[in-house]
């Protein structure tokens, strides 16, 4: 089954991304031939920005990211990305930069579609 995520809300403020990833790799677990793509558009382009620093015991996006990407994709808007000044140098290893066609072809190839 082919899960796709999409996320909107900055990575740190609110829990939404937390939440949703924390589902992803639920689903991950569960089910060993899941197929999981996290799309970050809006302010949730940053969760995937590399070299995070969080406090001790607080969540990391970048940990979580890496954790679906060992078994699934993590695409970022290149026109969100471009919006909030980020560079594909800035963006964490395995996750890249992607665009309205290829979130379409993902949501149309996607069983179930999961917007947070």
């Amino acid at each position: 089954m082919k899960t796709l995520f999409i996320l909107n809300d900055p990575p740190y403020g609110t829990e939404r991304c937390y939440n949703a990833l924390r589902l992803a790799h639920t689903l991950l677990r569960k089910e060993p031939d899941a197929e999981v793509t996290v799309f970050l558009m809006a302010d949730a382009v940053v969760a995937a920005r590399k070299g995070q620093k969080t406090p001790d015991g607080y969540y990391n996006m970048e940990r979580m990211l890496k954790r679906v990407l060992a078994k699934g994709a993590v695409l970022l808007c290149g026109t969100c990305m471009d919006a909030r000044g980020m560079t594909d140098d800035d963006v964490m290893d395995g996750a890249r930069r992607s665009t309205m066609d290829e979130l379409g072809d993902a949501t149309l190839a996607a069983g179930k579609v999961l917007v947070f």
